[in-house]
């Protein structure tokens, strides 16, 4: 039975001290060995991005992507091989900025794959621009006086466009934050996991981290109404404080479900036969 190291490189991890990619990449592999899973059994596709530099440090299948482009990746690789456990991982710029299409649509479709979102309301690798989750006000490279954006709010716009599994975890609580990944990698359908990872090298404000530490509290997994969509929208818009856990979940096909193609056997799998295309090449002429 793997353990979180198999899933890890013996590459050292390029991200700066403090930085919350290491919470999650901890909770994330000790996720995957407690579920039993195998590297050659997980594939992850990574943008670009502080996230993204994961893909060297990750010990299992994974496609380093474009910026934007993680979850068109994943749901390739999905439908090609159904049988594998798959991740998309991205930043709050990749996945709500440059992705924003994607990302409104795999909601809807209920792709039977987990998305992780690394919100820290910064382009970090670029040092430190302004995002989609940027604060009103921040001060950042490319707003010198302030944002004058509203803010997106990621797991709103999941739950509006149909996600049917929306959660929310911090970088630095990794005992919780692995079981949220337990629970988005278990779940059949589109699973979003937005995480809360502070920057302390690009934002501004160096206390970001106590400051979450003091606003986060965690939602009542006993008795918080996960089948609630709309009071999952009202919970994730909360701003004096920030719940973290799982805000909806519920049953719904999967993308993939509707092909019967795929109902016995993987599409990998299949053999291949020799396809003559002359014909469809004359037609083209």
């Amino acid at each position: 039975m793997a353990q979180a190291k198999d899933f890890q490189t013996n590459n050292k991890p390029t991200w700066c001290p403090a930085c919350g990619n290491y919470g999650s990449y901890a909770a994330l592999t000790q996720a995957f060995a407690e579920l039993g899973l195998e590297p050659h059994q997980v594939v992850m596709t990574f943008d670009i991005g502080c996230n993204g530099n994961g893909a060297n440090n990750y010990r299992l299948y994974g496609f380093h992507s474009l910026h934007g482009r993680t979850i068109p990746v994943a749901t390739a690789v999905k439908l090609a091989n159904n049988d594998l456990t798959v991740v998309a991982l991205s930043g709050d710029g990749g996945g709500y900025g440059e992705g924003g299409n994607h990302f409104l649509h795999a909601c809807r479709r209920n792709v039977n794959m987990t998305l992780i979102i690394h919100n820290n309301e910064r382009y970090s690798l670029t040092t430190g621009q302004t995002s989609p989750t940027t604060r009103l006000g921040d001060k950042t490279k490319t707003a010198l006086v302030g944002s004058i954006d509203q803010p997106l709010n990621g797991p709103q716009i999941a739950l509006t466009a149909g996600a049917t599994f929306v959660a929310r975890g911090f970088a630095d609580d990794t005992a919780s934050l692995k079981e949220i990944y337990k629970r988005a990698l278990t779940h059949k359908g589109f699973s979003v996991v937005e995480l809360l990872q502070p920057c302390v090298i690009f934002y501004d404000a160096k206390n970001i981290r106590d400051e979450y530490r003091s606003k986060i509290y965690k939602l009542d997994s006993k008795n918080w109404p996960t089948n609630n969509r709309q009071a999952a929208y009202q919970k994730a818009g909360e701003t004096a404080r920030l719940p973290i856990g799982i805000f909806f979940q519920e049953a719904r096909p999967t993308f993939e479900s509707h092909f019967k193609a795929l109902a016995n056997q993987t599409l990998v799998s299949r053999p291949t036969e020799k396809v003559d295309l002359t014909p469809f090449l004359k037609e083209l002429k």
